[in-house]
């Protein structure tokens, strides 16, 4: 059974909102203020005169006792008809007139009358608790004076509804403005206050001021107030069935926690774009690894390891900035190095700023000229950093580059850090000087999206698929892209942070160099996004590596949506030998959606957002651990654990321990089966939804205390 009181000023809408609200959770109703009211009808009808100088207090009160003792009176709990019967008459309108109404306050300030009222109150609120009562033993909602602090001050929810004055009397009068056509709140208020206080809330009452809420408005405050109650009502009522039981600290963690997430959204702000070119193998990615202090792009000795255009959230001397690392620049290439070259073009477009980085051991070439010429055009403001200078006496390798035109040329060593200080000052310098801030730092609140699978399958293809336009170099040649590219797309109005990362090939302990890097930034990857599209190319055969790329999302933990690429190149035998597959090598993730679709022509991407959205919602949902034990308690009932060594093992108490993903604790008498424990997770599927996500179930047996 749940309480809920609510008091507050007159013209604040408590009766309308008490009502329904105890309507919304099939609960009774009780408005004391009618109480009231009926009390001061009564005794009007008695005889006795309330407008003397000196009003009978003693016949007041004796009368009141009568009509409550001797069952002359009636109280309806029913919101939908909350009557008032006295004798058979039906005078729930008549207590409403302005004669009750400017009489009441002198019936309710006698001090003896409000102590048989209280009583009646208290006894109507108790009847609720029975099953042949009204709401069946669910509870009331009741409403009034002095109701969260004298009547039920144990409710299980107390709420001081108020307004501001101005509004009330809008309110009261029915129009907009102040006091027209209606009795003034203040002089209500004033009236009621003599003996009772509902201007300010008691210790544990929550106070809701709705002056600027809508009705909806208010009820949905009050209904989750209510909710969140009956949700901690249920917790403590199954949590009694670990009493007796021996808990660990880490068991009191548990279930003191609510584990819930916590979330820190920062907007994208605008910051300058500082992009890194210059021909293959200089040392542009090892670079960035310096500036940035960590090892974020893909390094190795061999040209052409860096191919797509890769920015990264930096900061330098308290300036954030975006940094981009780009593939080698090199003038009339073909194939794949054009590619590179064209997404090293742009990034510099991009930019607001440039650093070139040239090769210091091997000296100016007539690329490095070409790419001056490259950037002149672009009129950007550059600045040259002469890289593999790595001690004092290389500093001569600097004065060569003075050719360029482009100003002082700074030596530095990327591989040890000398003279990236000195060159990141000026190249901040630069950004300060620059037209415009072009960049944004990535936003912290965007769901991040991770697209994995074997190489080749067209991760790629679908992330420029998605943006409509080309972000990620696309080269038919398997393992095009090596370091993870994160992009911000829109897709169906909301943004994403996608992922591009690198193929994962077969047997990684056995790869070496850029692949070997690339596979670890692919996990890295995994581990940091929060949902993981996994790609599969429906035109060839499913292999043992897709299944392997398909597992490593899983078992982090990742909200899953299943990609079947190229499916436009699909016969209908190819189509019926992928749903045979689909029953036997997907059986792990049954639960997973599927999208078909051609990444390359666009065909059913349109599909993706809403099988993202879901998955996402699945992979935040948490279950009250009210609604959750009385629905295991419902299962375990039909299908009980079977008997194991003449023992049968008992679940005690289930709570959702986190979510993304949803993680389930049950505490329980004896070890649970794998096979039981699928069972609960189907049957948790089946009852709550789920799709999409993994779900995690722990088990922790408990043994009785034992007597001292």
């Amino acid at each position: 059974m749940i309480q809920v009181a609510i008091d507050g000023p007159a013209g604040v809408g408590k009766s309308s909102s008490s009502k329904a609200l105890a309507k919304y959770f099939g609960l009774a109703y009780l408005d004391t203020g009618a109480m009231y009211r009926a009390s001061a009808w009564w005794v009007m009808n008695q005889g006795i005169d309330l407008d003397a100088e000196q009003v009978d207090e003693q016949a007041v009160t004796e009368a009141v006792g009568a009509l409550f003792t001797e069952d002359h009176i009636e109280i309806g709990v029913d919101p939908d008809n909350p009557r008032v019967v006295i004798d058979g008459r039906d005078i729930s309108e008549e207590i409403r007139s302005a004669e009750v109404s400017s009489h009441v306050s002198k019936v309710s300030n006698i001090i003896p009358v409000r102590h048989l009222l209280i009583a009646a109150q208290r006894a109507y609120i108790a009847r609720e608790a029975a099953e042949d009562s009204f709401s069946e033993g669910a509870g009331i909602v009741a409403e009034g004076r002095d109701i969260t602090t004298v009547v039920a001050p144990d409710a299980q929810v107390r709420i001081l509804l108020t307004a501001r004055e101005e509004v009330r009397q809008a309110r009261r009068s029915g129009q907009r403005h102040k006091g027209v056509g209606a009795d003034s709140v203040s002089a209500r208020d004033a009236a009621d206050s003599k003996v009772t206080n509902f201007q300010t809330a008691a210790d544990g009452v929550v106070t809701v001021d709705n002056s600027d809420m809508t009705f909806e408005e208010s009820l949905d405050t009050l209904i989750e107030l209510v909710e969140n109650a009956l949700e901690e009502q249920e917790y403590r009522q199954y949590l009694a069935n670990l009493e007796g039981y021996e808990l660990d600290d880490e068991d009191q963690a548990l279930l003191a926690s609510d584990g819930g997430e916590q979330s820190y959204e920062t907007a994208a702000r605008a910051v300058g774009v500082l992009a890194v070119v210059g021909r293959p193998n200089v040392g542009k990615s090892t670079l960035v690894n310096r500036i940035l202090g960590r090892r974020a792009a893909v390094v190795e000795d061999t040209p052409g390891v860096t191919r797509d255009r890769v920015s990264y959230d930096a900061e330098w001397a308290g300036t954030d900035f975006k940094l981009v690392d780009t593939g080698g620049w090199e003038a009339d290439v073909e194939g794949i190095e054009s590619a590179i070259a064209s997404q090293a073009q742009v990034a510099v477009s991009l930019a607001d700023a440039v650093i070139l980085v040239v090769d210091g051991q091997v000296g100016l070439t007539a690329s490095d000229e070409r790419i001056v010429s490259m950037l002149r055009a672009s009129g950007k403001p550059v600045t040259v950093a002469v890289n593999k200078a790595d001690d004092h006496a290389s500093e001569y390798l600097s004065a060569e580059f003075w050719k360029l035109g482009l100003g002082e040329p700074h030596g530095v060593s990327a591989m040890h850090g000398r003279g990236v200080g000195d060159l990141l000052d000026v190249a901040m310098e630069s950004l300060r000087k620059a037209e415009k801030t072009s960049g944004f730092l990535t936003p912290s609140h965007l769901r991040r999206v991770a697209l994995v699978g074997r190489p080749n399958v067209g991760k790629s293809s679908l992330l420029n698929q998605l943006a409509h336009e080309e972000r990620s170099v696309v080269n038919d040649l398997a393992g095009t892209t090596r370091d993870p590219v994160d992009e911000v797309v829109r897709v169906d109005g909301e943004d994403w942070l996608f992922i591009d990362t690198a193929g994962i090939k077969r047997r990684a302990h056995k790869l070496s160099g850029a692949e070997y890097y690339s596979s670890l930034r692919t996990q890295a990857a995994i581990e940091r996004s929060e949902l993981a599209l996994v790609l599969f190319d429906a035109s060839q055969p499913i292999a043992d590596q897709d299944l392997k790329v398909m597992s490593q999302a899983v078992d982090a933990g990742r909200a899953i949506v299943l990609v079947f690429n190229k499916w436009d190149l699909m016969d209908e035998f190819g189509r019926q030998r992928m749903e045979r597959l689909w029953a036997t090598e997907f059986e792990r993730v049954t639960w997973a959606q599927r999208v078909n679709l051609s990444a390359k022509t666009g065909w059913h991407t349109n599909r993706l957002s809403r099988a993202m959205r879901g998955a996402l919602e699945s992979w935040d949902k948490r279950i009250p651990t009210g609604k959750l034990n009385a629905f295991l308690g419902k299962i375990q009932a039909a299908h009980p654990h079977p008997l194991r060594g003449g023992k049968q093992p008992r679940i005690l108490f289930a709570t959702q321990a986190s979510t993304r993903p949803p993680r389930f604790a049950i505490f329980a008498t004896g070890f649970l089966e794998h096979g039981y424990r699928r069972f609960i997770e189907r049957s948790l599927r089946e009852e709550f939804g789920f799709e999409g996500t993994p779900i995690q179930i722990s088990v922790k047996i408990r043994e009785k205390k034992r007597r001292k």
